[in-house]
């Protein structure tokens, strides 16, 4: 009987020890190869080109004319005429134009960081049911191994007189409801894997190195707060879109200001036969300005006055994600708080029915009675073990939400 109580603490006991690989690891993987977040980034990029369009000068015009029927001049008939012309904004058009467009690719790029930041916790959500998954399989496996070793128990007593085919037959229900939990379990895995490695942009079905253990802390009350407003990517970008539009109010308004041109005609002129004259089919060198107009102000008017109303767009935008920023802050630390005090609950109760079960074990070991409230016992610490599991991966989850909130950078931290 002893050998068989000392089996079963063993396989309590027992530890699986496989060193997996880091999530850390795998955020580099997913932001490498994951193609939301490299179109996040080409946009960016795609963005930056737009500063080089916006602030340079428009391209000169080049025109020439012939004359079908010259044009005759005192030192004789002009054949062909050439111009160029290039037009210059107002004084510091190009400039705020540039600024603007700056200004909206660097939006672009805080737009960027946060669909990485959102990527991590995405991996990280599909992550943690995995080691949920593989802890639930080796404590099914593990119950499986218990049972196995109460029906040789059981059995052997029955043989011997000691014990009804009813104590068998208890087991043996157990025994079978833990065989199916396993299948079942085993055939979780595949949804689960194709939900993590699609976030990798990888292979449906790759395996995936999952860490052994995990532990949790109490958090601190404000953990981490300070950098919930003052780090978003997002309120940055919404602050970067409001400072743009500052800058494209200021072009629209220097855009309905009259642009100056600089110009040169050059006239081909032929010679006279009919009489000399001085400088008699010299061509013609004229140096031009010009000045346009706006006398069409609508659309000038129109853009100062969009650029204002979407900086107070995103204005308000700013304030409503900000309220919502604090809103689920609150919420997911309490999701923190409440997983925490959960696991420090399932660890008393564990380490407390396993001593409950090895006294009635070592009770059922003398007198064969009780067998019952051992099964029962063993179940209640399955039950515990699988609820700790359950908890220790909702809490690494929240935990991971939470670091999205506050923007925390895995790979520089």
């Amino acid at each position: 009987m002893k050998k068989y109580i000392i089996l079963i603490i063993t396989v309590l006991i027992c530890s699986y020890g496989s060193r997996a690989q880091t999530l850390e690891e795998y955020f580099k993987i997913a932001a490498q190869n994951n193609p939301g977040l490299q179109a996040k980034y080409i946009s960016f990029e795609a963005a930056l080109q737009k500063v080089p369009q916006v602030s340079t000068l428009p391209d000169p015009n080049f025109s020439f004319g012939y004359f079908i029927s010259p044009v005759e001049t005192r030192v004789g008939p002009q054949k062909a005429k050439f111009s160029l012309t290039q037009m210059f904004p107002w004084f510091g058009t190009l400039k705020v134009q540039g600024d603007a467009a700056a200004l909206m690719a660097e939006a672009k790029y805080q737009a960027f960081v946060d669909a990485r930041n959102a990527l991590y916790y995405q991996v990280a959500a599909a992550y943690y049911p995995l080691y949920e998954l593989k802890k639930w399989k080796q404590i099914e496996q593990e119950n499986i191994e218990i049972l196995q070793v109460y029906k040789t128990i059981a059995t052997k007593n029955f043989e011997n007189g000691k014990e009804a085919m009813v104590d068998v037959l208890r087991v043996d229900i157990l025994l079978k409801d833990a065989v199916t939990n396993l299948i079942i379990l085993n055939k979780k895995e595949k949804p689960l894997l194709a939900a993590f490695n699609t976030r990798l942009n990888r292979d449906l079905n790759q395996a995936v190195q999952v860490q052994d253990s995990l532990s949790a802390a109490m958090l601190a009350k404000n953990f981490r707060r300070d950098s919930l407003l003052s780090n978003n990517p997002v309120l940055k970008e919404l602050d970067l879109k409001v400072k743009a539009n500052e800058a494209a109010a200021r072009a629209a308004t220097k855009q309905g200001l009259p642009k100056l041109g600089i110009g040169l005609d050059y006239v081909i002129v032929g010679e006279r036969n009919d009489v000399a004259v001085a400088d008699n089919g010299k061509d013609v060198l004229m140096p031009m300005v010009s000045v346009s107009i706006p006398i069409f102000r609508g659309k000038y008017k129109a853009a100062v006055k969009e650029a204002g109303l979407m900086q107070q767009s995103y204005s308000l935008q700013k304030v409503d994600y900000a309220n919502k920023l604090v809103s689920n802050y609150e919420s997911v630390w309490f999701d923190t708080e409440q997983q925490n005090q959960l696991i420090n609950l399932y660890n008393e109760q564990i380490s407390e029915t396993k001593q409950a079960l090895n006294l009635l074990f070592s009770a059922y070991g003398n007198s064969g009675k009780d067998f019952e409230e051992v099964l029962r016992m063993q179940q209640q610490l399955l039950k515990y073990q699988k609820m700790k599991a359950s908890a220790l991966s909702q809490y690494h989850v929240a935990l991971a939400k939470l670091n999205y909130l506050t923007s925390y950078d895995y790979l520089i931290n």
